[in-house]
């Protein structure tokens, strides 16, 4: 969806089919729907893919005209996709990086083509339309990839056989870190921005549902748990600092089928930015995963080793998949987990609003960020006891029964 949160980038290759000497390839045509936010990344990625020869970008849609000179000139500018639809026959792939409300009608206007669909992060606003896209998607025969990028790196290979290695030891836990700083601005940049719900429409912004929802997407990627099926239970713990709907400071606490917990400790409302990672807690070791970065430091009584890793581009892995029958990176099925955790957020009360005594403002304006005083010690201990912020008595946080939730559905649905 478009998020001013930053990119997470690092260099690529073009898709296998381009770089095959004396292989003949017809560029994919690609349309985009939302240039802004989080589409200005697609808009560089595919001039880099259209500069390769791999992709044509035909048209674009969104009903806030492009800046000036970010769109190609041979591409065909429309207000909105049905507009797009009718005045762009023969589509191969077509992305839509908007607002999180907007993902479920228009991926299924998308999946109403014969085109396959790269849907931006998160990829839905509620279970039952996940459950929907999924069953149209299923039943349509198209490719849905999901966007989160983090889920191309390399290191999660990595990440995966050092675990069956036993490299850590036996993995005993998870856990998600997201340091981060937001200004008021940021809640301001649109109508939806901090939102549970708009009009009386599924938005469920949120720490962990969109800045940082990486973060939990990784966590679980690295668990096992991809679909609904590979989660027993979630809880919530949601707070906000800010004067929002949303939860900006929050524990996501899931439970694997197989046992295995992980903890989501996330805030943008930190005293400064640093890069979130993912930890592996492990019974000779740990792990530790700055997906931002590719980066993996392994620490066991052997001493300590660290590497950087590649990444796969998303949009080029389903170009891929397309043309050479790749496998998909982060295919819809595969977010079934984490929609798990959103429906859990979605269906929480009300964030837990923190006292003003415990959060101080720095900056001014609309440049002012909110800090929670000691969160980075909060964020600490929640990750390495798998606690929620009630359960470890902070005085900011509510009680346990007032604050934490168990949500269902995974039960239900095992």
């Amino acid at each position: 969806m478009g998020t001013p949160a930053p990119a997470i980038q690092s260099a690529v290759p073009a898709p296998s089919a381009a770089s095959q000497p004396g292989k003949p390839t017809a560029a994919v045509r690609v349309a985009l729907v939302g240039v802004h936010g989080f589409g200005t990344h697609h808009l560089r990625n595919l001039e880099r893919l259209q500069e390769a020869g791999v992709v044509d970008l035909v048209a674009v849609a969104d009903p806030q005209p492009p800046t000036p000179g970010s769109v190609p000139d041979t591409a065909a500018i429309f207000a909105g996709l049905t507009e797009l639809l009718a005045g762009t026959p023969d589509l191969d792939v077509i992305i839509v990086a908007t607002p999180i409300q907007t993902h479920a009608p228009l991926g299924l206007a998308a999946l109403a083509t014969a085109a396959d669909l790269y849907l931006e992060k998160p990829p839905v606003a509620s279970l039952a339309d996940f459950d929907t896209l999924l069953e149209a998607a299923q039943a349509s025969g198209r490719s849905v990839q999901i966007g989160f990028q983090s889920l191309g790196s390399h290191a999660l290979a990595a990440i995966e056989e050092l675990v069956a290695n036993g490299t850590i030891g036996t993995l005993q836990g998870i856990s998600a870190t997201g340091r981060w700083v937001r200004p008021r601005a940021y809640f301001k940049r649109s109508r939806w921005a901090g939102k549970r719900s708009l009009d009386g429409v599924n938005v469920v912004d949120g720490v962990a549902t969109n800045p940082l929802a990486h973060a939990v997407a990784t966590a679980l990627r690295i668990a096992g748990a991809r679909t609904t099926a590979d989660v027993r239970s979630v809880e919530t713990d949601l707070y906000r600092a800010n004067d929002i709907e949303s939860d900006d400071t929050s524990v996501i606490r899931i439970r694997t089928t197989t046992g295995l917990p992980i903890t989501c400790a996330l805030t943008i409302c930190a005293s400064e930015s640093v890069e979130p990672y993912v930890t592996l807690q492990g019974s000779a070791g740990t792990a530790i995963f700055h997906y931002t970065e590719d980066r993996l430091t392994v620490t066991t009584a052997n001493g300590q080793t660290e590497q950087t890793y590649g990444r796969d581009d998303l949009t080029a892995n389903l170009i891929d998949h397309r043309t050479e029958g790749a496998e998909l990176i982060s295919p819809i099925v595969e977010s079934g987990a984490f929609m798990l955790v959103l429906e859990a957020i979605r269906t929480a009360p009300s964030p837990v609003r923190i006292g003003p005594e415990y959060v101080r403002w720095e900056g001014d304006g609309d440049e002012a960020h909110a800090v929670v005083l000691g969160i980075e010690e909060a964020l600490e201990r929640a990750t390495q006891e798998h606690a929620t912020f009630s359960e470890l008595g902070l005085p900011w946080a509510a009680s346990r029964s007032a604050a934490d939730e168990r949500h269902p559905a995974a039960e239900r649905r095992r």
